[in-house]
Formats: C-alpha cells, sequence, structure tokens
C-alpha cells in the first residue's frame, strides 16, 4: 500500500486569519532573483533575504486566493521553469534527517520518497512513496544538499493537470543560481524560517512582481512599510 503525503490542503480557514507571512517580491515577471521577508502579526521578523526563482521567472500560479491581475500575463505550467506567483500556504517541512526542530509537519524522505510530476497519475502534485509504477517524478532525497532541508509550498493543491507540481521551498544550489519552478535561499536562512514558522499560526507564502505590492497590502495591511 502507497503511503501518500498529500499536498491537498483545506483552505477552510479564512484568509485574514494568515499570522505568519513570508513574502517574496520579484522585480517583473523575468525576475530569476528577489527579496524575501517574513511578518508576524504587525512585526517584522526578517528582511532582505536574497532568494532564487525558477529561470524563466514568475507565472501566476493556483493557490488559496487570487490576486487581481492583467489577463495577459503568464500562467505557470507544468516544465515551465516559472515560479509560481500568487498566495499559498506552506503546509509541511521536509528534509533527510529523521526528524528536525520545526512546529510544522516533517516529512523524512527516505529513497523511496518521491513527488509526482506526471500529470496522468492519480498522484500528481503529491509525495508518495514510490511503488516502481511512476513514470515521471523528482526523488525528495537528492544526492545534492538542495533538498537536505525544505518547505512544502501549497500551490494548484487540487492536482489540475499540467498546471504546476512539486513547488517547494529549498536550499539553493549556489548563489543566484535559479531553480526549475522553486524558490530557494541559503541554508542558513531557510533554517530560521523553518525555526520560526508554525501550523497553529497559519503560514503562507506571498510571492509576487512588485507591481501587485499594493494589492496584496489591501489583503494584508501588517506587511506596509
Amino acid at each position: 500500500m502507497i503511503k501518500s503525503f498529500l499536498i491537498i490542503l483545506s483552505f477552510s480557514t479564512l484568509l485574514f486569519a494568515s499570522e505568519q507571512i513570508v513574502l517574496v517580491v520579484a522585480d517583473d515577471f523575468n525576475a530569476s532573483h528577489a527579496k524575501l521577508a517574513c511578518y508576524e502579526g504587525k512585526k517584522q521578523i526578517c528582511k532582505d533575504i536574497d532568494v532564487n526563482l525558477g529561470k524563466n521567472g514568475l507565472g501566476w500560479g493556483i493557490g488559496m486566493k487570487n490576486i487581481p491581475h492583467a489577463a495577459n500575463e503568464p500562467y505557470k505550467q507544468e516544465g515551465d521553469k516559472k515560479a509560481p506567483a500568487g498566495i499559498f500556504k506552506l503546509s509541511d517541512a521536509f528534509g533527510y534527517a529523521i526528524r528536525v526542530n520545526t512546529k510544522l509537519p516533517y516529512l523524512h524522505a527516505t529513497k523511496e520518497t518521491i513527488c509526482v510530476d506526471d500529470s496522468n497519475s492519480p498522484f500528481y502534485n503529491q509525495i508518495i512513496q514510490a511503488n516502481g509504477d511512476e513514470k515521471s517524478f523528482e526523488h525528495m532525497r537528492r544526492k545534492d544538499e538542495q533538498y537536505r532541508l525544505g518547505i512544502v509550498v501549497a500551490h494548484n493543491p487540487h492536482a489540475e493537470a499540467q498546471k504546476g507540481s512539486c513547488i517547494f521551498m529549498h536550499i539553493q544550489k549556489a548563489p543566484h543560481a535559479p531553480t526549475v519552478g522553486c524558490t530557494s535561499m541559503a541554508k542558513k536562512d531557510l533554517r530560521k524560517i523553518i525555526d520560526w514558522l508554525d501550523k497553529k499560526k497559519n503560514p503562507i507564502l506571498i510571492q509576487i512582481p512588485k507591481k501587485y505590492i499594493k494589492e496584496v497590502e489591501k489583503l494584508y495591511p501588517q506587511i506596509k512599510q
């Protein structure tokens, strides 16, 4: 029997109930680098953390709420090497260690742990234990350090086909090295964020080009500078 760790989440919690916000702001949709800041209530926890985005920038993703935007802007698709723009739940932490210090649900990634990126699979956009039948997936315990520690970004929570899968915040390959669709950063910065995040405080990721910062401030006035 396959033990699956679904990325699918319930979004019954009110949008404004989010107490912890990770805000990532890029210059525009083509940018592969951005700045990250963290907020809890009205307090800014961190700021000016350098992060890497997708090699091809940003595309609007499927999250917990839509930000009003122009219809002709790019949308996230499977394999497009874009990081998703929008508002997303931060659901779980994962890593190579058996356990870590975190207040998020934690998944220990073994050699058999995979994330399925095949839109035709019933396990699309899910982290599961491999059974050998999966046609397209990525290993969650890699030979490099990028997934030694990470956070699941609940993009495309209902697994709509070809809308993008397996989106994480993880350790960067190298400074200024773009990703294939995730958000990466230095290990020390990611470690601080994972230490801080708390499931009970409804943590979210807001990831946008800076032209939409005013729209986000309307939804979350606590991030207004």
